[in-house]
């Protein structure tokens, strides 16, 4: 496993819609395995490929609860419900943070590490990261969707 190089908000291959994984090999496995070792190093809650530079429909999901990190490959959201407003923010994105409106909760589809589809709940974060990180894969950012004057930028401390 690998740290890759995180897109940042300029990167076009951001803007781009990912292709469907067609079959869960052990290239796949490994991505995924880099996604989850990138997103913890760098802190995140989850992670799209496109920001690792990989425009395939992968997602890794951490809530850092003691469970294992969620795996969607290939996800599709089939309901939404409630809304909930939320501070977000994006690995590709550092330091700025902003006001979104989210579904309160999310039921979505996806493949599992293994190419089994399962179906996920999830509600408040669970929910939030569930929504952010499949626009990714529809190459919509976070800051498409902020409150307007809710931005903030946040100065890493020395």
């Amino acid at each position: 496993m690998a740290v890759r190089n995180v897109r940042l908000e300029s990167d076009e291959i951001l803007r781009k819609k990912s292709r469907p994984v067609e079959v869960v090999d052990e290239k796949i496995k490994e991505l995924v395995g880099d996604m989850i070792e990138t997103m913890h190093k760098f802190d995140g809650v989850g992670l799209a490929a496109p920001q690792v530079g990989v425009l395939k429909r992968v997602v890794v999901i951490d809530l850092y609860d003691g469970n294992e990190p969620y795996v969607l490959i290939n996800p599709e959201i089939i309901k939404t419900k409630g809304e909930q407003e939320v501070d977000e923010g994006c690995l590709s994105f550092p330091n700025k943070f902003a006001k979104v409106i989210r579904p309160a909760e999310v039921t979505a589809k996806a493949l599992d590490i293994n190419g089994k589809e399962y179906k996920i709940k999830g509600k408040g974060l669970l929910a939030q990261a569930i929504v952010h990180e499949v626009d990714h894969l529809e190459g919509i950012l976070f800051v498409d969707k902020i409150i307007p004057g809710t931005m903030e930028i946040i100065k890493p401390e020395e």
